[in-house]
Order: C-alpha cells, then structure tokens, then sequence
C-alpha cells in the first residue's frame, strides 16, 4: 500500500511516523505546506489526513463514518489502532493517549485500491483549501488567523457513502462556511463523492482556526506569496 512508505512499522502492530515521512505525506499527497509540518518546525506535528488515511487502510471503509481528532502526534511516538470502550477504533499512544476515534457503521469496503483512491482524492481536496478556500472565508467575516505562527488544527469529520462497492470515487467540493467566536473560528468544508457521475457519497471536515484577530490584506498578501514560494521550491 502506498501508505507504508509514509508510515514506520513496529512489533506487535504498532507505528511510528518520522518528521521526513510526514512531511512528505503532506506535500507530496496533500500539497499541504503548513508549517506545522515541516521537519524543522519546533511544533512539528504529523498531519491529521494521514493518521486518517492510515486507519482507513488498516480498517476498511464503512458508510457511515465520523472522525473525531484529538491533540497533535509529533515524530518517533508509538502508535496502536485498538477498540475503545465505545466500540470504536482509535488511535492511541503507549500511554493511552487517544489522538483519533472513527465511529462507524454499516455496510463496508477492504478493497484497498478503491480505499486508496478515495483517502487520495480527499487529501488532494484538503491541501487545496489553503489560500483558496480559507482566504475568502475569513476576509468575509473580516478575520484572519496569524500570518506569521498560523494555527490550523483538524477538528473532525463525517462520511456518508450510498454504498462501499466502488472503484474509482472522485471527491467534489460543496462549499464551505466560517463560523467566528471571539479568537477562535471552526471551518466546516462540504463535499461529495462522485463515481461515472453519480453522486455516491457525502461528507464534511472542520477544522479550528486560533488566534484571530482583525483582517489585514498586506499580511495575507504576504502570507500568501511565501505558501506560494514554499510549494515552489519543493517543486524544484
């Protein structure tokens, strides 16, 4: 699965993520350049998609699916997917951390290449929220998050799929909103999946904005220009 190569298996099933492997998960399958994941970054932090897409892989889809993330896994951490107390599977540390619980139901799906694709084509849309979809969010509600340690944490999401007999879903966008209190904001992203141009599924992310504070075009502007540089120089 193209997951190993982002991913450090250990005994007794556990896992691990290196700063490099992360950081690449991010850039190279989600075209995510937060900071947060760069491998110099003092608040380095694996990127929630690919805790979701390693758990996904291992567990299989089902139709119905809610994603709840809780607190940030750094580098070199062990890591075991068990079944909590609820019924649903979690990731945990050897600590008994939990950082992700997925409820699930119904029907589901182990057909890993159809699973790949899926978690690939949702990914993809993760890292094209960033300026696009971001950005006009927060000039509307005239707020932004700070430009210079922005703070964007993955909160949860849900997936709803019509049916796990698949093979070739492809994810849409279906608009997105910004809800403001005080400092902190919750996006909530919309979307469906599609499969020869029928609607076979549909879900929504959110994710917490903090720190906001007025809006200021000059420093989005500049914000902007060095994401821009950033997935530039990966490039080359």
């Amino acid at each position: 699965m193209f997951i190993d190569q982002y991913c450090t298996s250990l005994a007794d099933n556990r896992f691990s993520f290196t700063r490099e492997q992360a950081s690449q998960f991010a850039k190279r399958i989600a075209n995510d350049f937060n900071p947060l994941h760069d491998v110099d970054n003092s608040r380095f932090c694996v990127p929630g998609d690919l805790l979701f897409a390693k758990i996904l892989l291992s567990e299989g889809l089902y139709s119905d699916m809610r994603v709840t993330f809780n607190g940030m896994v750094t580098d070199g951490v062990e890591l075991e997917i068990c079944t909590n107390d609820k019924g649903h599977k979690s990731i945990y540390d050897l600590a008994g951390k939990m950082y992700l619980d997925i409820e699930r139901h119904g029907a589901c799906s182990h057909d890993t290449s159809m699973i790949e694709q899926l978690v690939r084509s949702y990914v993809a849309f993760s890292g094209e929220n960033f300026p696009n979809v971001f950005v006009p969010l927060m000039k509307s509600h005239g707020v932004m998050i700070n430009t210079i340690k922005p703070l964007v944490i993955y909160d949860s999401m849900t997936l709803k799929m019509e049916r796990v007999d698949l093979v070739n879903p492809h994810l849409e966008a279906a608009g997105a909103t910004l809800d403001v209190n005080g400092k902190r904001g919750k996006v909530t992203l919309n979307f469906i999946y599609r499969e020869n141009g029928d609607v076979v599924g549909m879900g929504e992310k959110t994710m917490i904005l903090s720190g906001l504070r007025p809006y200021d075009q000059e420093a989005i502007d500049i914000m902007i220009e060095k994401h821009i540089a950033r997935q530039h120089q990966f490039v080359s």
